[in-house]
Order: C-alpha cells, then structure tokens, then sequence
C-alpha cells in the first residue's frame, strides 16, 4: 500500500504529514509527502520521503501576509496549478490519497485521486475550518459580508457559495483537462462527507453537529529526539529556568521592528532569562546579554519542558507542543485559526489570550503577570498529562485497516 500525502502550508501544516508518513510506514505501508521544500531536512531526519512542491512556501506566506489586498482568487489559482502539475507525477504508482493544508492545494489532491480513481481522505487541523452550527466560518476579505443577523447555518451556507466563486473557476478548468466533469459544490467536494480532524480531543473537542460529521484521530505527532545545542543547554543551566518567546512561521508584518524589543523588555521586567527565537520574522535581540538567548530552528519537544513559560503565535503545532509540555503560556494570535487556539489554551486555564495580533510592553507584561498564578501552573501541568501523543498512529492503522486490504 502507496499512500500520498499532500499539503502546502508552514511547519505546523508539513510536520504532522511526516508523523502520520512515519506511522503508515511503522504499519507496513508506504508513504511519500508533497509540501514545500523548506522541509526537505526535517522529512529526512524522519526517514520519510519528500516530493517538493512549487517555491519555499516562507516565501509565499511573506508575499501574502505582506500584501495589503491579496488577489485571494489569482494566489490561491497558483498554488492550484503547482499542485495539479506536481501530483500528476507523484500520485504514479499509488493506493491512497491524504490532504491536508491550503484549501487550492487539497483541491488539487483531491481532483487527482478522482482522476486516478483513488480513495481521497481530507484531514483539518482545526475544527473552526469544518462547517459547524458552533462556530461562524472563515471570512474572504474580497467577498460580501453575511447579514449581521446570519446564523452559523446560514454562514456555512454563504462559505461554500464563496469557497466556489473564489476557486470554483480555476478548479473546473484542471477539471476539463482531466477530463473530469465541473462541480459546483466544491467545498464539500473536497472537505468529503466525513473529514477526519487531526487534534486532540481535550485540547480541541469537535462538539456534534447536524452540518458534519467528523473522524477525530489525535494530534499527528512527528516524534523528535533532536538534542538541544550545547550552547542553548549551557544557557539553562546557567540560572532560573527562562521565558520561551517565539512566534514560528509569521512575518510580523504589523510590528516586526519592535516585536522582539517588546518581547524581551517584557520578560526582563519581571526578572527572567528569555530565550527568543528567530522564526520566520527573523527577530533578534537589540542587545544580547547574560539573560538572552538568540535561537534559531530547535526541538521544541525537548526544549519546551525546559522553560518557565512560553510565548507564542497560537499555531496548531506550537499550541500542542507547549501544551504537552506542562508550561503556562501566552498566545498572541496573529491570523486564520491562531484566534481559536488562544481561545482554547485561555478556557483551559492554561495560558492567557492577548487580546490583538500586536503586542506592547505594558499588554505582554499584563499577560505574563496573569501566566504566573499558581492555579494555572497547576491546570498546566495537568491538561498535559491528559493530551495524547498517539494520533498518527490512530490515523495510520485506520487507513490500512479502510484501504490497504488488498
């Protein structure tokens, strides 16, 4: 059994892939991933193989972010063509298809397997991406706004109409040249009648709802014995245990230039070490000293236990790293589901949501004060013995167990 795997995203939409490759591979199947190739050294460190797709998607993601008025339409067509391009070679010789990412892209996969005749699975990370009568839908800056009095029904409705004026086009003409005919229920084309939602359950709980039904695996965990750099271990032990400040794969466009001066300002003014890394946004220390430690790419799995507390963006993977690790955290969400993800760690009372995408000194300070009261220290500690590790594996053995009987 071949199965593929395809997504186009940033870390936390690549690395899951490579977890559930790992565990196919574990059951006996075979799995190639397609995403970028800023993740070509990670995919080989996990022994799974890696068929890059299109340009660096840093690059593409900074375009975008950059962009005050992005051509949603133009951008996400891009990504479609790359992908209908890259898949067509790649999905030779396969069994399975899995799609996961950027919603032009797992179109493309998902045309793919029709053309091929493949079973296609559509996997989220999150559950505010899949129609719900409990939360309101992603909203397309180009298109019209829904009637202020619109339920989430009627929200959900109005999305798969705007999910198809936006892809629906560029969509149907990779579907002609495949000789596929044109829909015009795209969304739930692609989304399938029964998503699996890869997270977990106590972290994100998928609550019933008549608008779809969901398969919820577990979190897909790639896991990483990386050891920390000497010098990065030389710095915790060198005094109190330190404030992890990182903000991943945003460009911090709206306060790039004073975020890692409020980021370490903050920290320092309640007397600890701050550990910062770079991320995407490239952030350095104004001034270094003792108390700061400059980080480039690291093994959150190791270091995260390691730290006070964390500081970060809310995406999906940093949110379940941080949260695995017992550690109160502050999430200063920037955009798409990060808002959901400082919603739950805050409900959890596990962490603090700030409130707004930028941060200054006297809103981080606030937060952190919030972080260190001893209830959520403890609610730490015990939402992370109570989060699970398995979801690939639950994902893995019931994808051989559906499709891998031959």
């Amino acid at each position: 059994m071949r199965v593929l795997l395809s997504t186009f995203g940033s870390r936390g939409d690549a690395e899951p892939l490579a977890a559930l490759a790992s565990a196919l591979q574990a059951q006996g199947a075979q799995a190639r991933v397609c995403a970028s190739p800023d993740f070509a050294g990670r995919m080989e460190q996990a022994g799974v193989e890696l068929f890059p797709v299109g340009p660096p998607a840093r690059e593409w993601i900074r375009d975008v972010l950059a962009d005050p008025k992005p051509d949603i339409p133009v951008r996400g067509g891009q990504i479609m063509d790359l992908y209908c391009r890259a898949l067509a070679v790649a999905i030779e010789d396969c069994d399975l298809v899995v799609a996961t990412g950027l919603f032009p892209s797992t179109t493309a996969a998902q045309m793919l397997a029709e053309r091929h005749r493949l079973p296609y699975v559509y996997a989220g990370y999150c559950p505010t991406y899949l129609p719900s009568a409990h939360h309101a839908p992603f909203q397309f800056p180009h298109h019209p706004r829904p009637p202020a009095d619109a339920d989430n029904r009627e929200r959900w409705a109005l999305n798969a109409q705007a999910m198809q004026d936006t892809f629906g086009d560029t969509a149907n003409r990779h579907r002609a040249e495949l000789g596929l005919p044109p829909v015009h229920d795209l969304r739930d084309r692609v989304f399938t009648d029964l998503p699996w939602l890869a997270t977990d359950p106590v972290l994100s709980p998928w609550a019933p709802t008549s608008l779809c039904e969901v398969f919820q695996t577990g979190a897909w965990i790639l896991p990483d014995d990386r050891p920390l750099a000497p010098d990065l271990r030389t710095f915790l032990d060198a005094g109190d245990a330190p404030v992890y400040v990182g903000f991943g794969s945003m460009s911090l466009h709206a306060w790039k230039d004073d975020a890692a001066r409020v980021a370490v300002d903050a920290v320092r003014a309640q007397g600890r070490r701050v550990i910062l890394a770079g991320g995407w946004a490239g952030l350095t220390p104004i001034e270094h000293g003792d108390d700061c430690f400059a980080l480039g790419e690291v093994n959150q799995q190791a270091l995260f236990p390691h730290v006070a507390a964390i500081v970060h963006h809310g995406g999906a993977g940093t949110t379940m790293a941080a949260t695995r690790s017992g550690r109160p955290q502050v999430v200063v969400p920037q955009i798409a589901d990060q808002p959901y993800w400082a919603g739950r760690v805050a409900d959890l009372g596990i962490g603090v949501a700030h409130a707004g995408p930028v941060a200054t000194v006297e809103s981080l300070s606030a937060a952190r004060a919030a972080e260190w009261k001893p209830e959520m220290r403890v609610s730490a500690g015990v939402v992370a013995g109570m989060v699970r590790g398995d979801g690939a594996e639950v994902a893995a053995k019931r994808l051989v167990a559906m499709f891998g009987g031959g």
